[in-house]
Formats: structure tokens, C-alpha cells, sequence
């Protein structure tokens, strides 16, 4: 006990005066760019799913006031890509490769089918003579669609740079 008073009373052990930092660890770049990867990736995700749930509120709101039939496809499109919202935020969490794979696929085509569900539906909205209501309802998720194509571009360029970074280099001999 009486060792380890004088040793603490000095100020520090020996060998670790300064000296000795160019044999320290440097922490390798590609852990900054996995954090720095992961936080725009989960402000896309958060941005999407808001773009889901504005697009499901619309088809759901279009539906209940022209009395017509559902838009089944953009309701459908919408809420599977709310899961896969949930899927990709787990899957940033954890650092998941084959679940951000997964969720870049499905997104993708979750967002062809909102975007064709989208045009569909403005396209024939002319032909029905809609309501100022319903036609602002379908210009705004029509609006939501075309703005959810451009995030998922930037989401499959953030989802891909971050798959290189958290997969381990391999061994090139």
C-alpha cells in the first residue's frame, strides 16, 4: 500500500510522460465515416418516413371523400415502406449489412410503386372532375411522391458508402 502512495504522489506512472504517443492506436478513418454515415442516414430515414405517412394520410383522406374505390396501391406502398423505415433505422442502429441491402431494394421499388400510384392518379384526376379538396389532396401527394424519389437517390448513395464502411476491408495479398 505504501508502494502505491509514492508512485501516485510522483503525478503519473513512468512511461507515460507524452513520449510515447507514436506508438499509440490510430483510429482507423473509416469509423468517423461509418458515424458520420449512420446520422445522414437516419435523418433520410426519419425524412422518409415522414413522406410515408404524408402519403398514406393522403390516400386514405382522397379515398373517404370522393367515395370512389381505394387507392389501394399508394396505401399498400406507403405503409410497407413505413416498415421498412423502421427496418432501415434498426438496421443503421446495429450496422446490419444485409438489412440496409434489403432496405435500399425494397425502398426502391416501395418508392416506383408510390410514384406510379402518384401519376396514376393525377393523370385521372382530370378525367373525374375531383373536388378542390381531393384534387389538393392528390397535388400534395403527388408533391410527396416526386420529393420521396429524390430522397431515395440520396438514401441509396448514403445506404451504399455506409455498407462499404461498416463491411471489414478485405485482404487484398
Amino acid at each position: 500500500m505504501q508502494k502505491r502512495k509514492t508512485t501516485t504522489a510522483a503525478g503519473r506512472p513512468s512511461g507515460t510522460d507524452g513520449s510515447d504517443f507514436s506508438y499509440r492506436m490510430v483510429v482507423d478513418s473509416r469509423y468517423a465515416k461509418v458515424t458520420k454515415g449512420r446520422s445522414r442516414l437516419r435523418l433520410l430515414i426519419l425524412v422518409q418516413a415522414t413522406i410515408y405517412v404524408i402519403g398514406l394520410s393522403c390516400a386514405f383522406m382522397t379515398s373517404s371523400t370522393k367515395n370512389e374505390e381505394r387507392n389501394t396501391l399508394g396505401i399498400a406502398s406507403a405503409a410497407v415502406g413505413l416498415l421498412f423505415s423502421f427496418i432501415a433505422d434498426f438496421a443503421c442502429k446495429r450496422s446490419r449489412v444485409n438489412l440496409l441491402r434489403l432496405y435500399t431494394a425494397a425502398s426502391t421499388l416501395v418508392m416506383l410503386l408510390s410514384v406510379f400510384s402518384a401519376v396514376r392518379s393525377r393523370l385521372t384526376m382530370e378525367e373525374r372532375n375531383s373536388s378542390g379538396t381531393t384534387a389538393k389532396l392528390e397535388l400534395l401527394g403527388f408533391i410527396s411522391a416526386q420529393l420521396g424519389a429524390v430522397l431515395q437517390i440520396l438514401a441509396i448513395i448514403v445506404t451504399g458508402q455506409l455498407v462499404n464502411n461498416v463491411s471489414p476491408p478485405t485482404k487484398t495479398e
